[in-house]
């Protein structure tokens, strides 16, 4: 019960001085001239004024309220290594019990580093959490906050924190740890494929030796070298980068004996190969109306260097004009085909024929070319069909289809076939899932026999118009028809060419992305995610080996004709393996060489600052063999703001003055019969000694 007195006047300030100052000045003076009567009259006066001015008597019940306290648990995945799970348990139930016994502090236990997302796992983010615990509480009514971690905690502020209550850290582990951890001190995000890239890391011992350890390195899973490195100092690493796309770099130590965890025995770096410019020789039999399709594409791409030369003059053409005279640019066939062939990454005969400008021995040196790993497309026209066709010449034993000398000119859509629904190449082509597909037709086919390769459009009478085949090491294109200009001019609305010739030219380059049968897996925050790209119907479930060592099946499912999806949601930051089949893939799940590997070691020193600051303490959990127990902790003590917080063996938390108004009585003393009273009383005593 709260006691207090207000005052509610009948009338208004500014009134009642109005009123009472003259009177209580006329009272005043008759007092100080010591006038007959002028002692009741200040009497009188009192009470009418005490009688205004309505002094109230209030009496207030209230509920106090209880301090706030913070119990942080750090989850985080560092505080599974050795005991510090089981530490940490014992403590949390310990301190809940003892917490528990005191009715003024109501405890708020957050468990901090167990979020899904990758964003908030790259570190321990003890004080994000405590802020949101004590995000609709005021200053007044916190009472502290018990931080049970390993101390490796990354968003610790240098001073104190945002509130006004002592902050106690319990330090799980012990303070004899040893650790030894890999990093990359530079480690370039992009590299040139083929290209040696140099980077540089470091082994960091907790011991301070320094002394040899040999390095593993791995690129995309394959161990490619042994490093010897000095424990402590940088050491140069020159990698080469083997495909274009996302390639793993990975550097991996043995573990030494004692050592607390292997987890930082590792270190990550993704890095995209880029590839120099692709070479491409263009060579037309002679001008067309398609000619320059296939050179505006290529020209157009800024990842190609474009070689073109068209056969203005050949050979058989003699109209007695000097050589001399001629502005013609004479054909480079033996520094092309002999000297640079193996420079280029594609070669493109744009309805070429065999007149003479190629020696017969050239062609022999094309398909050996082709055989060891380079690229050829025929763009046919007529000419495929005709006497002098290049399938008549040494070439044909890299040619996927030989000509039946027939041109069938006939007017037809360009469709996709079974397989081409699901090749890369061909595979959700703009207009192609409408029937007839969205787009203008051609009108010429060329006609062949015997195919092979895979047939991934098909042209009029569903004869083959596009083939694409696997010549030893390299790979073979041959389109049908040299009607793919239409698309490129409009005719009829036109049709995807940019799409279709782009995608045949990097197959044919070997483009990873374009790959009949391939398997990528991805992290994407804590999920990982599998794509698998085959021309099977169905490619079985994928097989995936975890971080530690666990072994997951995972099941794809179609999502587009060719292509099959699977994902899992993962616990663990790592490298992940995938394999379906024969096929392999490599993916990191999680922020890549995290903070929270980076150092493993519990330590007091990140939260020394702060915990003083708020007069607050930082203390191991040290083994206690008396009380049979992993943990030993202090005793807690309510304190008031002005003590001390924590001593030798116990900590203290603050309680709070604060309270809520549950009721109000009130007793007005000059109200009712009583103030009336009183007021006549005073004015009958001044009356009655006027009278005499």
């Amino acid at each position: 019960m709260n006691w207090s007195i207000s005052f509610e006047p009948l009338i208004s300030w500014p009134l009642l001085a109005l009123a009472l100052v003259p009177l209580a000045l006329l009272a005043l003076v008759g007092l100080w001239f010591r006038q007959r009567g002028s002692v009741f009259r200040f009497i009188a006066l009192l009470a009418l004024a005490a009688a205004l001015f309505n002094p109230v008597f209030l009496n207030e019940e209230r509920e106090p309220l209880k301090s706030v306290v913070a119990l942080i648990v750090d989850r985080s995945q560092s505080q599974d290594i050795g005991d510090r799970t089981k530490q940490t348990d014992e403590a949390l139930a310990g301190l809940q019990q003892r917490l528990g016994r005191f009715k003024q502090f109501d405890v708020r236990v957050v468990e901090a580093g167990k979020s899904e997302a990758a964003e908030e796992r790259t570190e321990t983010r003890l004080f994000g959490a405590l802020e949101g615990a004590f995000r609709d509480v005021p200053p007044s009514r916190i009472g502290g906050a018990i931080m049970v971690t390993d101390g490796e905690v990354h968003d610790a502020p240098p001073g104190a924190p945002d509130f006004n209550a002592p902050l106690h850290a319990l330090i799980t582990g012990n303070d004899h740890e040893k650790d030894r951890r890999i990093r990359f001190e530079n480690a370039p995000r992009f590299g040139l494929v083929g290209k040696p890239l140099d980077m540089t890391y470091r082994v960091i011992s907790t011991e301070n030796e320094t002394g040899p350890v040999d390095v593993r390195v791995s690129v995309n899973g394959e161990q490619v070298a042994v490093e010897h490195a000095t424990v402590g100092q940088a050491m140069p690493l020159q990698v080469t980068i083997p495909g274009a796309g996302r390639n793993i770099v990975e550097l991996a130590i043995d573990r030494e004996p004692g050592e607390l965890t292997d987890t930082n025995n590792r270190a990550i770096a993704l890095i995209d190969g880029i590839r120099e410019n692709l070479r491409v020789l263009l060579v037309s039999g002679e001008p067309h109306a398609g000619e320059r399709t296939w050179r505006n594409l290529l020209k157009s791409d800024a990842s190609v260097d474009l070689v073109h030369f068209t056969i203005l003059r050949p050979p058989e053409k003699q109209d007695g004009t000097p050589i001399n005279e001629l502005s013609l640019i004479a054909f480079p066939t033996r520094e092309l085909f002999v000297e640079k062939i193996k420079d280029f990454d594609l070669i493109i005969f744009d309805r070429y024929q065999h007149r003479d400008v190629l020696p017969i021995l050239y062609y022999d040196y094309i398909s050996e070319y082709v055989e060891k790993g380079g690229a050829l497309l025929i763009a046919a026209g007529p000419e495929y069909a005709g006497e002098s066709s290049i399938a008549r010449t040494p070439l044909m034993a890299a040619l996927p289809a030989m000509p039946t000398g027939e041109v069938v000119d006939k007017a037809f859509y360009p469709r996709l076939t079974d397989l081409g629904q699901r090749h890369p190449v061909t595979r959700g082509l703009d207009g192609s899932a409408s029937e007839p597909p969205h787009w203008s037709r051609w009108y010429r086919t060329i006609g062949v026999q015997n195919p092979e390769g895979e047939v991934v459009m098909k042209g009029a009478d569903n004869r083959p118009l596009l083939l694409l085949d696997r010549k030893g090491e390299g790979r073979v294109g041959m389109l049908l028809s040299d009607q793919g200009w239409l698309w490129a001019r409009g005719f009829e609305g036109g049709g995807p060419h940019v799409q279709l010739y782009r995608r045949i030219a990097h197959w044919l380059m070997k483009e990873p992305e374009l790959e009949e049968e391939r398997l990528t897996a991805d992290g994407r925050g804590m999920v990982l995610e599998i794509r698998r790209q085959t021309m099977a119907d169905d490619p079985g479930p994928a097989q995936i080996i975890t971080p530690s060592g666990k072994t997951l099946t995972v099941k794809l499912e179609k999502s587009e004709p060719g292509v099959f999806l699977g994902s899992v949601e993962t616990s663990e930051i790592g490298l992940y393996q995938v394999a379906n089949g024969d096929l392999t893939a490599l993916a990191h799940v999680g922020p890549v060489n995290a903070p929270e590997f980076a150092d493993v070691i519990s330590t007091e020193n990140r939260l020394k600052a702060p915990a003083e600051a708020t007069g607050g303490s930082v203390r191991r959990l040290a083994p206690s063999t008396a009380l049979g127990s992993d943990v030993t902790l202090p005793s807690i003590v309510p304190v008031r703001s002005a003590g001390a917080a924590s001593g030798s063996d116990w900590i203290g938390l603050r309680t709070t003055d604060d309270s809520v108004l549950k009721a109000v009585s009130r007793v007005p003393l000059f109200g009712g019969f009583l103030g009336l009273g009183l007021l006549l009383l005073a004015m009958g005593s001044m009356w009655y000694r006027e009278g005499r």
